[in-house]
């Protein structure tokens, strides 16, 4: 697989990633099948590897699964809430951050963290304070490079000139375009990596989740605007758009979905996660199916004549759900 760099800072990874989180949440496979599709991924050519200290038992699996590799590939995870538990709130205190790099560290089954993101920006902790931390982290050698996540183009600023920002990782795909306006500028004008999450719409881009899908009563995706019965009726014609140009080019949607993410600019390495290994390999095959300038603008032209329908999240959750 090719590889791309993460912004101006010499990190290189795949051009595609690993998002490990649905692998530690309800539905999740057993552990033995997890660990055996992480390693999957690698036999794949993926490289990049996203976890969070808040996403339950997630870094332990992960930290088991790559061990074997564990110089071959870069392994990428957060700080930001207390204890842990995103239901506690943030918490982004220095101590807390150097607390959880510690014991990352040991969950992960290595000495250094290649990437090391503040999860959810925190407001009572100066984003200053935690690119000190960060950058103590990395002079002790215990973290290498120093990313953000979900934050916005002030705040990439203002830590950037403390310590260089290496990567922001945030919502971006075709059904969540809102980056383009201020995040994207900023990091192409300061020279800092995009890993999008979610770059499949949360499953909405790939197709198989039209209008008439019931979704399981423990599905998340039940608490979210996008993904009620009438906005994803009313949000078909993406899908249509993309279904159209797959058949085209003898690919998926899923293939298509990621391979405009990919278009976008060179410092773009989106982190699909899956539980099923044919899903995996689906999206590794994104990386060969290239789109041409004119289907590129023929696409995007399209795309600014459809109006998504739905919040990301709902109004009296969103804080709450933005943290997690």
């Amino acid at each position: 697989m090719n590889k791309r760099k993460l912004g101006s800072t010499g990190i290189e990874v795949t051009a595609l990633g690993f998002g490990a989180m649905g692998l530690s949440f309800p539905n999740a496979p057993f552990k033995e099948e997890s660990i055996r599709l992480i390693r999957s991924a690698f036999e794949l050519g993926i490289t990049f590897f996203d976890t969070a200290q808040g996403y339950g038992d997630n870094e332990l699996l992960v930290g088991e699964a790559l061990e074997p590799f564990r110089k071959n590939v870069v392994i990428a995870t957060k700080f930001g809430f207390k204890n842990g538990d995103v239901r506690q709130g943030l918490d982004s205190r220095p101590e807390n951050i150097r607390a959880v790099a510690e014991a990352s560290l040991k969950r992960l089954r290595t000495d250094v963290i290649d990437l090391f993101y503040q999860h959810r920006p925190d407001a009572n902790v100066p984003i200053e304070d935690v690119a000190g931390a960060v950058k103590d982290l990395v002079q002790a050698g215990k973290v290498k490079y120093f990313g953000l996540s979900e934050a916005d183009a002030a705040t990439i600023s203002k830590a950037h000139a403390v310590f260089p920002v290496t990567a922001l990782q945030s919502e971006y795909s075709m059904f969540y375009r809102e980056p383009e306006k201020e995040i994207m500028p900023t990091l192409k004008e300061l020279g800092i990596g995009f890993v999008p999450f979610s770059p499949l719409g949360k499953g909405f881009l790939t197709g198989t989740i039209n209008s008439d899908v019931v979704l399981d009563r423990a599905d998340t995706r039940n608490m979210l605007p996008r993904f009620s019965k009438e906005n994803r009726l009313a949000n078909q014609a993406l899908v249509d758009l993309i279904a159209a140009t797959a058949k085209q080019k003898e690919a998926t949607p899923a293939q298509v979905a990621l391979a405009w993410l990919l278009a976008q600019q060179p410092f773009i390495v989106p982190i699909p996660g899956t539980s099923k290994l044919n899903r995996l390999q689906e999206n590794v095959g994104a990386t060969t199916v290239s789109l041409s300038a004119d289907e590129l603008n023929n696409i995007n032209t399209a795309l600014g004549k459809i109006k998504i329908v739905g919040e990301r999240y709902p109004a009296q959750i969103r804080d709450a759900a933005e943290r997690k």
